[in-house]
């Protein structure tokens, strides 16, 4: 299946940009009467036929509209650090759409490094690996927000976690707290990891601290980590 984005998707007659257009044609190598999918992000699939196989414009006639497609029993919010180096958190973003997440947010604790955070480019990826992974639903990134204003959120879900590093046995792992098929929130700190401070507000504000395993995580792998673990907890209910 080829499967192209675009979020303004209509009826009828399609015109794909230049960019998808020259993917298409010149990439592809798709022809006048061969099928093209396309959706909208929003859990739409529409099936097309390209009726001008024009490089730089083109045009496809939407024959069927598959609705709802895919649309997973829960909401996952990983609220993560941003990494000092960008690669690291694009990994994150890019993998963590190909296995399944609805809500990503970059964090900023006082121990976050890097602040100046490329949305255009995130927004990209997700597009990307959304395509790639044969998926409708486009996951929301959401605008970077300060640890204190995030977790002060008072109408954020009931399912609220935080993950950081400790030395005590007395902290569950995510896989024993999480009641597979609800909406939750986790919360991932810096490569410093969240401080004291953090921690006490955001226990204080309701969220439960987890364990993610013995092994010491970098942030983006912890934030996939948490990612994979929901889905196949919710996969397996």
């Amino acid at each position: 299946m080829h499967l192209f984005f675009s979020s303004d998707i209509g009826y009828g007659e399609y015109f794909l940009n230049e960019a998808e257009s020259r993917h298409c044609i010149k990439v592809l190598r798709l022809e006048k009467g061969d099928t093209v999918w396309l959706t909208d992000g929003k859990g739409n699939l529409f099936e097309s036929t390209i009726t001008d196989n024009n490089i730089k414009q083109c045009r496809l006639d939407i024959i069927k509209v598959h609705s709802q497609q895919n649309q997973s029993s829960f909401s996952l919010h990983i609220a993560v650090s941003y990494t000092k180096n960008p690669d690291r958190f694009e990994w994150f973003v890019e993998k963590a759409t190909e296995i399944g997440i609805q809500h990503i947010t970059p964090l900023l604790c006082e121990r976050t490094e890097r602040i100046k955070i490329k949305t255009e480019r995130l927004e990209k990826l997700l597009i990307a690996a959304l395509k790639q992974s044969h998926q409708t639903y486009l996951p929301t990134l959401h605008q970077a927000e300060t640890f204190l204003s995030f977790v002060g959120n008072k109408e954020a879900t009931s399912n609220r976690y935080i993950a950081y590093c400790n030395d005590t046995d007395s902290i569950q792992h995510l896989s024993k707290l999480y009641p597979a098929g609800s909406d939750l929130i986790i919360l991932i700190g810096p490569e410093g990891d969240f401080t004291e401070k953090e921690i006490n507000f955001a226990i204080e504000n309701q969220y439960k601290p987890i364990s993610l395993g013995n092994n010491r995580l970098r942030t983006e792998t912890a934030a996939l980590y948490a990612c994979t673990c929901i889905n196949l907890l919710n996969q397996m209910k």
